[in-house]
């Protein structure tokens, strides 16, 4: 396996077998230049998608290429287009460069909103080389197997009434109503989903895959994306400090491996002859 990194913007830990797992939100950092503008709330990043190094920590085992970023979404939302069009619209949604926390309320004090020229310097300097590593890692997946399943990897509380009601399941699965990859491999989450009945499961509910997910996944072009948003209660304390939960974590953690795993043996089932 190899690594590449981009000036600390992102990194790449390179696979054997035609699978990229993107963790776009698990970065935390936020520029020294830019923590005068948030709220002092805003610089605990408490929107991350927590810990999801440590619940996939599999990945290696599997062969697969993983995908990360340093830097927090509330710099720059590497799963939303570059246009900014709302992802979900008539609710609510958070922007490319966001400036409210999950809550509904400010990351910004007052005035210190980034303007468009700002909005369009982060898309250049920290959007346009994570995805440029993306599309080449998929790029060189496909040209070394022909084809390549791209898994993205999220978390979120499970109650957050300003994106949702009530609460969310513990598994939502994603694949943009199916747009995004074969039946196939929707059928085969699904069926490792439905032996562990424990676990509350969606597909296409609420989250149906961001940018990411819709974007890249083109079955057409033997490219299949399925976007996986975990409750954290399944895994971590929900609230400060957010601490990762090894023996909750150890419970999910099979069920997480058969799904990635069956999702790839189902994508490559495709392409026998």
């Amino acid at each position: 396996m190899s690594q590449i990194m981009d000036e600390q913007m992102f990194s790449l830990q390179r696979g054997s077998v035609p699978l990229l797992v993107s963790m776009p939100h698990v970065g935390s950092a936020i520029p020294l230049e830019l923590q005068q503008n948030y709220t002092p709330e805003a610089l605990q990043v408490e929107d991350t998608d927590w810990h999801l190094h440590s619940l996939y920590n599999f990945l290696p085992e599997l062969g697969a290429s993983v995908l990360t970023p340093a830097y927090s979404r509330y710099v720059i939302d590497l799963n939303r287009p570059p246009d900014d069009a709302p992802m979900y619209p008539g609710a609510s949604n958070t922007e490319l460069c966001p400036t409210r926390f999950f809550s509904g309320a400010p990351l910004y004090r007052p005035g210190c909103e980034p303007a468009p020229e700002e909005r369009a310097r982060r898309r250049e300097a920290y959007w346009q080389p994570y995805h440029a590593a993306l599309l080449a890692e998929l790029e060189r997946l496909k040209a070394l197997h022909g084809f390549a399943l791209l898994w993205d990897a999220h978390s979120i509380r499970s109650q957050i009434p300003w994106l949702f009601e009530g609460r969310l399941p513990d598994l939502n699965i994603g694949t943009a109503g199916g747009a995004s990859a074969d039946p196939a491999i929707t059928a085969a989450l699904v069926r490792a989903c439905a032996a562990h009945p424990q676990r509350t499961t969606a597909v296409n509910g609420r989250f149906k895959g961001g940018y990411i997910t819709r974007h890249y996944g083109q079955p057409a072009r033997a490219v299949h994306a399925v976007q996986l948003e975990m409750c954290q209660r399944v895994y971590m304390q929900e609230t400060p400090p957010f601490a990762y939960n090894p023996a909750l974590a150890a419970q999910i953690q099979p069920l997480l491996r058969n799904m990635v795993a069956d999702a790839l043996s189902a994508c490559a089932s495709c392409y026998e002859k």
